[in-house]
């Protein structure tokens, strides 16, 4: 499986935008926007809120001058970007959908000016992570409104790689304009490995070196909280913070207080708080001090027990 959630970006919404793939045999893609604003951190924000304001959230914001990324959803769901081609739900195509909403403007093709950085590498690699090709299956991208660009059905649901919103069927945009095609692929190279030395070793190999401990993974106070105030409200299965919750819910079930039912969804919802109330009796708390939100000293106990730390 590939990257679900891409570790450089930024989390924006509540983690859930839609849900499984309509047609998960289906080659994995990635469909370019533009939202049609301009860029910088005020259009970044504005343009975040909004997205999720009139749910049409896509996986990823990205800025092209500032290289600052963000993501809405797990990659391995649909978003919410594209129209249905009539009883097609587009946004469900495929193994995976990934779909980029760019702070650009058709008109004004942004690799033209953009500032691909560090963030721009990990979104590719995020996308070839579920292999998806380094191709256009849909040939060229929309230079006008009126443009006649491809938006065969037949390609759509059978070819895996990148696409403009103006490819896919069911959608009149033009977006994201007369980008280079050819730049989105240069400006994030893939890794290759060095070819294998066909000379023998003048000197004795070296023994190699012990690889280092792994590091605990981390889970942040505040998020757990967050998660725990919030994640019963919302509908079955609904999470805030899945990444923290996920970690303190296996250490729950390792300590016998949560069913395996319960202990991956990653939603702190009312049986993970009855799990972690019966952790915090057993750390001595009673009466309101043991209401199953997580606090500083029960979460560091249940961490050094169960293998990770706590940013406070």
């Amino acid at each position: 499986m590939g990257e679900i959630w891409i570790k450089e970006a930024e989390r924006l919404g509540d983690g859930t935008i839609g849900g499984a793939m309509d047609s998960p045999s289906a080659p994995g893609r990635v469909v370019w926007h533009t939202t049609e604003s301009g860029h910088g951190n005020t259009s970044f924000t504005n343009v975040g809120r909004y997205l999720i304001s009139v749910g049409a959230e896509p996986h990823i914001l990205y800025d092209p001058t500032t290289d600052r990324l963000a993501q809405y959803g797990p990659l391995n769901q649909s978003a919410r970007a594209l129209r249905n081609d009539g009883a097609t739900r587009t946004n469900r195509t495929g193994r995976v959908c990934i779909q980029i909403e760019v702070l650009a403007r058709a008109s004004k093709p942004f690799t033209g000016y953009w500032k691909p950085g560090p963030n721009f590498k990990a979104l590719m690699r995020a996308i070839r992570s579920w292999g998806v090709p380094d191709v256009w299956p849909a040939g060229a991208l929309a230079t006008s409104y009126g443009s006649n660009t491809s938006r065969s059905r037949t390609t759509w649901a059978t070819k895996g790689g990148h696409y403009g919103h103006c490819n896919i069927p069911g959608n009149d945009h033009w977006d994201p304009g007369n980008i280079d095609r050819a730049a989105i692929f240069k400006a994030a190279p893939k890794a290759t490995a060095p070819a294998p030395s066909t000379s023998k070793p003048s000197t004795p190999t070296k023994p190699a070196t012990p690889a280092k401990p792994a590091t605990k993974p981390t889970v942040d106070l505040s998020n757990l909280t967050a998660a725990a105030r919030r994640d019963p409200g919302l509908k079955q299965g609904g999470a805030t913070h899945p990444t923290d919750v996920r970690i303190v819910e296996a250490a729950l079930k390792a300590e016998g207080l949560l069913s395996a039912s319960y202990a991956s969804d990653g939603s702190f919802g009312s049986s993970t708080i009855a799990a972690y109330r019966k952790w915090q009796q057993k750390c001595g708390y009673t009466g309101s001090a043991a209401d199953g939100i997580p606090g500083a000293t029960s979460l560091k106990k249940l961490g050094a027990k169960r293998g990770f730390s706590v940013k406070a």
